[in-house]
């Protein structure tokens, strides 16, 4: 099984993970899969960017990127080239490393 490897962040995974998880599935899922409580305000039908990460390694191994999701991450908060969101991108059977961004476009949450 692939692992993805999100790197430090101090408010979703302080000391980093490593979570396995089945080819065919989104980074968003195995997140939450996982205890791991990303962002996704709709619901993973991308419609938002709030789920937006950052693909460190791995990233020619997602799934292909459609039209909708190119337009959502214009509007992602410290876009980077290899900027996914992770309710869209597919694990293969190659591991991944992402970094969850500091911020969101979501200035206010729930349960905060």
């Amino acid at each position: 099984m692939p692992i993805v490897k999100i790197l430090p962040h101090a408010e979703y995974c302080p000391q980093g993970d490593r979570i396995e998880t089945a080819s065919g599935t989104s980074i968003c899922e195995a997140l939450l899969e996982n205890g791991i409580a990303i962002e996704h305000a709709c619901e993973m039908s991308c419609a938002c960017t709030t789920c937006h990460v950052i693909v460190r390694e791995g990233f020619d191994s997602l799934g292909e990127m459609d039209d909708s999701e190119e337009d959502l991450l214009d509007r992602a908060w410290g876009l980077e080239p290899t900027s996914r969101l992770s309710c869209q991108a597919i694990v293969s059977n190659r591991d991944v490393t992402i970094e969850i961004p500091k911020y969101s476009i979501n200035h206010a949450k729930e349960n905060h």
